[in-house]
C-alpha cells in the first residue's frame, strides 16, 4: 500500500506505463482523496504568471485590508483557539455557466485575462479526469460529465486565496478543516510555503508543494454518484508564521438543478449490505445546507438529504 503522497505523472498514460498509472489514480481515488499531478498539459509559462499575477495582486490591493481586518478584530493578541475564524485573504471567480472575471473589481486586465485562460485549461483537465475516472470506474465514458451537467451545463469557480504569515498558527487555522461539497477540485499551490494537510487513517498528512504541479482532491458528490468508493477527505490548511501561501482553487462542480444520486451500474456491483448508501438531491440543495455546515462532518448531511428525498419526488433524470 502507498504511504507516500500519491504524484502522477499524466504524460506516461500515453505510454507503455498507462495501466500502471490508471491503478495509481484508481489507489489515489480509493485510498487518499487527492493526488498531484505532473505533466497535465497546462505550461510552466502560464502557471509562472498566475502565480507572480496573482501575488502581486495580492500585495497591491488586499494586504493592506488584510491586516485592517486582523487589527480591528484584534487577532495579534489572541490568547485562546479560534474556531469561527480563517486566517486567509480570498476572492471568487465564477466561470461556468456564466462567467464574472470581467465584474470582479480591483483586477488588471492582465491579470483578467490570464484567469481566463487558465481556467479554460483546468475545465478541460477536469473533463479529461473525470473521463478517466470513469474508465476506472467502468462506467460508460462522459458518465460523470453528463451527472454534472444540470440543464445548463456544470458550474466552474475559483477562490483565490493568499495565507499570510501568522503569529499564532497553534491558535488560528488558515482554514479549518472540512471536506469540499463539489465534485473535482484543481488547485495550484505556493510550491515554497506548505499548510495544505489531509485527514489519512486518523492522521494529519502534508500535502507537499511542488512546483507546477496541480493537486486534485475529490468532492462530496464524487462520493455519492461512486455510491462511497471514492471518498471526499477532510482537509485543512496550517497558517505559517512565515511567507504567504498562495492557494488556487478551482471548483468543477455539478450544475445547480443537477440531480445526485449513486450510479446505477456501481450499486449493482456494490456488496449486499453497501447496496445503496447515498440519497439522490438537487445540487443547488446540497450547497444550501452545506453553507451552514462546512466545517463539520459530511455523513450529517447525507442523512439530511436523505431524509428530504423521502419527501420529494424528483422524477425521471433527464440526460443531455
Amino acid at each position: 500500500m502507498e504511504t507516500t503522497f500519491p504524484v502522477v505523472d499524466m504524460g506516461l498514460l500515453q505510454t507503455e506505463k498507462r495501466a500502471e498509472t490508471m491503478d495509481k489514480i484508481k489507489d489515489a481515488c480509493e485510498n487518499w482523496g487527492f493526488f498531484e499531478l505532473v505533466n497535465h498539459e497546462i505550461s510552466n509559462e502560464l502557471l509562472d504568471t498566475v502565480e507572480s499575477s496573482t501575488k502581486g495582486h495580492y500585495k497591491k490591493c488586499m494586504e493592506e485590508r488584510f491586516k485592517e481586518m486582523v487589527a480591528s478584530k484584534g487577532l495579534e493578541a489572541v490568547q485562546t483557539e479560534i474556531d469561527d475564524l480563517d486566517w486567509e485573504s480570498t476572492f471568487f471567480l465564477k466561470h461556468l455557466p456564466v462567467s464574472n472575471v470581467c465584474e470582479v473589481p480591483d483586477l488588471e486586465d492582465q491579470y483578467r485575462n490570464v484567469m481566463k485562460e487558465f481556467a479554460m485549461k483546468l475545465e478541460k483537465l477536469a473533463e479529461n479526469l473525470l473521463d478517466l475516472l470513469c474508465e476506472n470506474l467502468g462506467l460508460e465514458q462522459g458518465y460523470l460529465k453528463k451527472a454534472f451537467y444540470g440543464s445548463k451545463g456544470p458550474t466552474f469557480g475559483t477562490k483565490v486565496s493568499n495565507y499570510p504569515p501568522c503569529p499564532k498558527p497553534e491558535l488560528i487555522k488558515g482554514l479549518r478543516a472540512h471536506t469540499d461539497a463539489g465534485g473535482l477540485i484543481l488547485l495550484f499551490q505556493d510550491d515554497k510555503v506548505s499548510g495544505l494537510q489531509l485527514l489519512k487513517d486518523g492522521n494529519w498528512i502534508d500535502v507537499p508543494p511542488m512546483k507546477h504541479s496541480i493537486v486534485i482532491n475529490l468532492g462530496d458528490q464524487l462520493e455519492v454518484i461512486t455510491n462511497g468508493r471514492y471518498k471526499s477527505v477532510e482537509h485543512r490548511v496550517i497558517a505559517q508564521q512565515d511567507g504567504t501561501r498562495m492557494s488556487i482553487a478551482s471548483f468543477y462542480n455539478p450544475g445547480s438543478d443537477a440531480v445526485i444520486f449513486p450510479a446505477p451500474e456501481l450499486i449493482e456491483k456494490a456488496e449486499e449490505e453497501n447496496k445503496l448508501k447515498y440519497p439522490k438531491f438537487v445540487f443547488e440543495d446540497y450547497m444550501k445546507l452545506y453553507a451552514g455546515l462546512k466545517f463539520q462532518a459530511k455523513e450529517p448531511r447525507f442523512e439530511a438529504m436523505k431524509a428530504m428525498e423521502t419527501t420529494v419526488n424528483l422524477g425521471p433524470i433527464e440526460t443531455v
